[in-house]
């Protein structure tokens, strides 16, 4: 299965998406979105900034687990990973995040 843009509604009504690997992983969440329209804008930052190793920052949480994040050019946040026991496996989602967004399609579940 190629990798996948899913768009999905909260429970509290707002709209997200999660960028899920060829082997149904999650690798990437957004922020939550209050319109279709923005969640799509939100796919299209993904994918045109997912291209720039530039636009990732790695990042260790309070439980000293590895994770990253994906700004867009304005330094926003765009998408953030789940939390890896080790930096090399949060490299290692960068990496699919910028192979696998550029040329995902979107499956809308909302």
């Amino acid at each position: 299965m190629p990798s996948k843009f899913e768009l999905k509604k909260a429970k509290n009504g707002k709209l997200f998406f999660n960028l899920l690997a060829a082997n149904s992983e999650v690798i990437l969440t957004s922020q939550m979105y209050a319109s279709k329209a923005t969640a799509k804008k939100g796919i299209a930052a993904v994918q045109s900034n997912a291209g720039s190793t530039d636009q990732f920052e790695l990042k260790t949480n309070k439980s000293g687990k590895h994770y990253f994040v994906l700004k867009a050019k304005n330094h926003q946040v765009i998408g953030t990973s789940e939390a890896y026991n080790n930096l090399a496996s949060a490299k290692k989602g960068v990496k699919s995040v910028s192979t696998n967004a550029p040329k995902a399609k979107i499956e809308d579940k909302a």
